[in-house]
């Protein structure tokens, strides 16, 4: 199940664990609707690794 963030009309920001397709939402703003919103990934490769492992255009196996 991914993590999603929604964002109340007042600037209140909630993530949610939320099964894929669901259709009703669990989030309750004050005022209005939440809004589903796409946030920056943290997610970074770093080093020597997969990259010069297996995709590389130097790569010298198989």
């Amino acid at each position: 199940m991914p993590i999603y963030e929604f964002e109340c009309p007042g600037g209140t920001v909630t993530a949610k664990l939320v099964k894929v397709g669901t259709e009703e939402l669990n989030v309750h703003c004050v005022i209005g609707r939440p809004k589903k919103i796409i946030s920056p990934c943290t997610y970074e490769l770093k080093g020597s690794g997969w990259y010069a492992d297996g995709y590389s255009p130097n790569n010298k196996k198989g």
